[in-house]
């Protein structure tokens, strides 16, 4: 189905705060592009230290192998790039069909053999990567519908896919946890998982406190409700994304699993 890529699918569904800030100038568009890279270059370099036998092994992710991991990986550089084709045609071009389809390419990618699933994770990797650089500038402002139905422009594919690297470089359990990432992306990922929160009431009370490296809080601590919770910057965007508990202390003295944020 053809549509004006410039104009929105459904209003309802516009992510205006990823709307208010399109990265549209050059100078953003190359930064963002160069994190992408770098967060490749983190998952790459984890695959490197993984034999194939150590594939088979179990991911941080329940009921998921290292494959899987690999798998959905490339299978996300995939469909990261048919939004951008969406961006540069203006005809339609969801990431995927469903969420069946979906977990049925994830399962068969995952069955590949290990120096099949390493090139097609690389392969991918690269035709995202082309895919943006030959998207014109005018293009990074059109509006494309993201995984979870919200409205986004272009521009925040390079976002979508640098959270998914971060993130599933983890996942792999190949010895990087989220004190292995920058700063700037734990901030980025912690953000979004208090937007996420704050648009579906889970978080309500709910006040992280980041004791390091820089201390600073989100939530109000003042509410009456408040139930603060206290970690390092990496302690807390591990504990937020699901994804572990250690380093974190809660004022309640029992820290409760995070709410679900995807």
């Amino acid at each position: 189905m053809s549509t004006d890529a410039t104009a929105p699918l459904d209003p309802q569904l516009v992510d205006q705060q990823l709307v208010d800030q399109q990265l549209v100038d050059q100078q953003s568009l190359e930064r963002e592009l160069n994190d992408a890279r770098a967060a490749t270059a983190f998952v790459s370099g984890l695959l490197r230290g993984l034999s194939d036998t150590d594939l088979d092994g179990n991911s941080l992710l329940p009921g998921w192998t290292r494959r899987h991991v690999v798998a959905h990986l490339a299978q996300n550089a995939l469909a990261v790039g048919r939004l951008v084709n969406w961006a540069a045609t203006g005809v339609e071009n969801p990431m995927y069909p469903s969420r069946e389809v979906r977990d049925q390419d994830i399962d068969t990618t995952a069955l590949l053999a290990p120096a099949d699933l390493r090139a097609l994770f690389h392969d991918t990797a690269a035709a995202l990567d082309a895919a943006w650089l030959a998207l014109p500038e005018s293009r990074w402002s059109a509006q494309v519908r993201a995984g979870q139905g919200r409205i986004v422009p272009a521009s925040a594919t390079f976002w979508m896919r640098i959270r998914e690297l971060w993130v599933h470089g983890v996942d792999l359990n190949a010895g990087a946890g989220c004190d292995a990432l920058p700063e700037p992306v734990l901030r980025r990922i912690l953000g979004d998982v208090v937007t996420s929160w704050q648009a579906s009431g889970a978080g309500d009370g709910l006040v992280l406190s980041v004791s390091t490296p820089a201390p600073f809080t989100l939530g109000d601590a003042t509410a009456p409700d408040a139930r603060v919770v206290t970690g390092s910057l990496a302690a807390l965007t591990a504990w937020a994304t699901g994804r572990g508990s250690s380093g974190i202390t809660s004022a309640q003295g029992t820290v409760d699993a995070a709410p679900h944020w995807l």
